[in-house]
Order: C-alpha cells, then structure tokens, then sequence
C-alpha cells in the first residue's frame, strides 16, 4: 500500500462505512481516520472507535483552532476530521483513508491537493433508496431528504480521481485496494 492521504465520499446509504471497514480488516497498515461529530452516539456506537462525540462547545473550540482537515454540516449535526490524527498517521508511513461527505471532499482538495479523492456511488438511485430505508437509522422524511441530498451529491462524482460502483462488495474493496497500491 502506498503512503498517502485517500478520501471515500459519496452519498449517504451507499455504503462507505462498510467497504472502508472491510478493506482495513483486510489491509491492518491502513489508517482509518476517526472523526469528530456533534451528533449523539447511536447504539453500539464507541466514543473514539466510531466517532469522537464532542459538545457543539468543544467542536467550536477546535474550528476556532484551525484543528480540523475539513469539517461540514449536515442533518443538524457538524462532522470534522482532526488534522492532529491524520498528520501523525502520515508521517508514520500509513496511507489515511477519511471516510467523508462530498462537502467535507472538496475541502480537502483545497487543504491537501495531494489527496486521491474515490467518489463509491450505487449502482442506481433504486439500489441507494432501498438501502437507505432497510438500514433503519432514519425515519421517512430523513430518507428523501437524504435521497434530494444524493442527487446533487453524484453530480460532484466527476470532480472525483476515481469512481467506484458499490454493486458488490468485494469487487468495491478490490477497486479501493487496487487505488491505494494493494
């Protein structure tokens, strides 16, 4: 794998969280950066695994710090990626993937023109509706407001470096795996 910072966005429910976490069990060199958020854990969610769960005070204090890579809104929650964690990561000679919105992409396409942005898109609107409505985190009127949000989001996909389809598991780990050099 080579050193580098890589960014997975795409819409939500298109199953970043899961190819992500597939590929580092797979790869254990990989650093996947844990973010900050102001939104409330969600059950089985571990402060500092999943998430670092901060108070809007807190979350304040570090924007006020230029601490974070990028950091966005969204669903009334704010979400930020430490650069602290990332640099550390960095100069120990792992390749970082952030796990992030398109919002929070292209502010890292600003900060670190270096980073290798992959957009994981759905294999069509359909399959991310039915998948956004069987995880159960969210009631109805999220849902379409996720799926308005979606639209727009896979506009931004040709800004990306590379596009992966998330119509099989294995086969998104191994285009990731194939990015980052593995």
């Amino acid at each position: 794998m080579r050193t580098g910072l890589y960014v997975v966005s795409g819409p939500g429910g298109v199953g970043k969280g899961t190819v992500v976490a597939t590929m580092a069990r797979r790869h254990p060199e990989i650093v996947v950066s844990v973010s900050s958020t102001t939104r409330p854990p969600r059950p089985g969610e571990v402060d500092g695994v999943h998430y670092h769960f901060l108070e809007d005070e807190a979350f304040d204090a570090l924007i006020a710090s230029n601490s974070f890579l990028e950091w966005a809104a969204f669903g009334g929650h704010r979400y930020g990626t430490p650069w602290a964690s990332v640099c550390t990561a960095l100069a120990e000679g792992h390749p970082v993937v952030l796990e992030i919105d398109v919002q929070g992409a292209a502010q890292v396409r600003e900060r670190f023109p270096g980073a290798v942005l992959i957009f994981l898109e759905a294999p069509s609107p359909e399959a991310l509706a039915e998948r956004l409505s069987t995880r159960g985190t969210d009631d109805p009127e999220r849902i379409a407001e996720r799926l308005r949000l979606a639209e727009a989001e896979m506009a931004q996909g040709r800004d990306f470096d590379h596009l992966v389809v998330n119509d099989n598991l294995n086969r998104a780990v191994g285009a990731l795996t194939r990015i980052l050099g593995g």
